[in-house]
């Protein structure tokens, strides 16, 4: 009966502990150079992102994706579904940046522009401008409700509810012309319903997910929710530069009197001000853990302590393994480099694709009926269907030749103007003399030329040519 008692009693520890309530982190806030960092990056994406929807170039929206029209806008280059391998590309190069940041120094994404970061730093500063900074709020959460709680309960949850709302009408601007969507809701609000039903899903769900996320689950999506947390030790090793204490230097721990009573003490004074700051409510000093997002907070509030003490800064800093176990460290290595090399050779080359990038593309069909035809005694015809999509944002028209046999005719509906993103089905018969067929599969190569604002663009293609000798 002991034993079953004991066990009993261990299950349900170790269920409390499993399913023990969430304590909201209240972070303290920091100054100093990593912190100033982030801030920038706060500004800066979300600057872009609240923003360039706002922007117009050349007549249009500068970034939008018109998905019924099967256009994508930016910045003056217009994209086609026929172009989405750029997207892919973008996703490798995505891919291979965080490979590349990870085993360099550790979790920079997540820790300054990261959305979730990013937003959240948003929220806790509404949060602060209302309710005070950690102290004030932990009053104010210790305080029994009365007007002044409410009062800033409800503010905040206002300033919250509009900047998620804003965020997802900010996101649903770069599908629906952004200017176009503002009417619209304007529109609704005032009783004639113009918004449709797929925009006023979109802006409640990303605004929603945004309120949820940035306001209430904050740094739960990175401990629970977040794969990368978890996979994140695959892509470090012992030359990753990642936030550490210095343990040599710092233990023993002491402060106040019992600092002054000691015969040895280290340099860590206890203030426990590294823990108010994180914003995952982790002691650095237990070691490396993976709720660590790597914002540095404790590095600069640490060696804001240090200054006052008179000690070395450094105690918290951005080393690595090898660093602190006195070991030669390498930070530049056969790894980084590699990831270096390819994700600036993939830049660049798309870069390159990008400039080069033509504005039709073709693709040539034979006639499924006959494989030729002959016409008469001296000449053999064959046809074929082309496919030209006008990749451009001008109705074109398009000049077909071919130069492969000496004495060849096309007849083309060359004059058919082609629209934006339309593919064209040219039928072009292509009538040879017999005397310039050698063989009786012989390759012709096309010529595709459209003059796009007095730029002559080529597209070079081939196809056979069936004969019968």
């Amino acid at each position: 009966m002991d034993i079953d008692n004991k066990i009993a009693h261990r299950f349900k520890d170790t269920q409390s502990q499993l399913y023990a309530s969430h304590e909201k982190v209240h972070a303290r806030e920091v100054n100093g150079p990593f912190q100033r960092v982030r801030k920038a990056m706060v500004w800066l994406l979300l600057g872009s992102y609240y923003g360039v929807a706002w922007l117009n170039w050349d007549g249009h929206q500068a970034v939008l994706f018109d998905l019924p029209a099967r256009q994508f806008h930016i910045f003056g280059l217009t994209f086609w579904p026929q172009d989405f391998f750029f997207l892919a590309w973008l996703l490798i190069m995505a891919a291979l940046s965080l490979f590349f940041f990870t085993a360099l120094a550790g979790r920079l994404w997540c820790g300054y522009a990261c959305p979730q970061t990013v937003w959240t730093q948003m929220f806790v500063g509404i949060e602060r401008l209302v309710e005070g900074d950690r102290s004030a709020q932990l009053k104010l959460a210790a305080m029994p409700w009365n007007g002044q709680r409410i009062r800033k309960l409800v503010i905040k949850q206002f300033l919250w509810l509009a900047l998620a709302l804003w965020t997802g009408f900010t996101l649903v601007g770069y599908f629906t012309p952004i200017r176009e969507l503002g009417s619209h809701v304007l529109d609704t609000f005032s009783g004639s319903y113009a918004l449709g039903p797929w925009e006023t899903f979109w802006i409640l769900f990303y605004g929603l997910a945004t309120y949820g996320n940035a306001g209430y689950l904050r740094e739960q999506v990175c401990l629970y929710m977040c794969p990368y947390a978890r996979f994140q030790s695959a892509m470090f090793d012992q030359d990753t530069l990642i936030i550490s204490y210095d343990e040599d230097r710092g233990e023993p721990r002491a402060k106040g009197k019992k600092r002054k009573e000691a015969e040895a003490v280290g340099d860590c004074v206890d203030c426990s001000l590294c823990v108010q700051v994180c914003p995952t409510g982790i002691d650095i000093r237990e070691g490396l853990q993976y709720e660590c997002i790597g914002c540095a907070a404790c590095v600069d509030v640490c060696n804001q302590v240090m200054d006052k003490v008179g000690l070395p800064q450094g105690l918290i800093r951005y080393t690595t393994d090898h660093a602190i176990h006195h070991e030669k460290s390498r930070i530049i290595r056969p790894r980084i480099l590699f990831y270096a090399t390819l994700l600036g050779s993939l830049f660049i080359a798309f870069i390159v694709a990008i400039a080069l990038r033509s504005p039709l593309a073709v693709d040539i069909l034979r006639d499924r009926g006959a494989l030729y035809r002959v016409v008469d005694a001296d000449h053999v015809e064959n046809i074929y269907n082309f496919k030209i999509m006008n990749k451009s944002d001008q109705t074109q028209s398009f000049q077909i030749t071919s130069g492969t046999f000496e004495g060849a005719r096309l007849n083309a509906e060359q004059t058919r103007p082609i629209a934006p993103g339309e593919v064209g089905n040219v039928p072009v018969v292509v009538t040879v003399p017999a005397q310039a067929l050698k063989r009786p599969v012989m390759t012709i190569e096309f010529t595709i030329e459209m003059n796009l604002d007095g730029v002559v663009h080529q597209v070079q293609e081939h196809s056979r040519f069936f004969s019968p000798r």
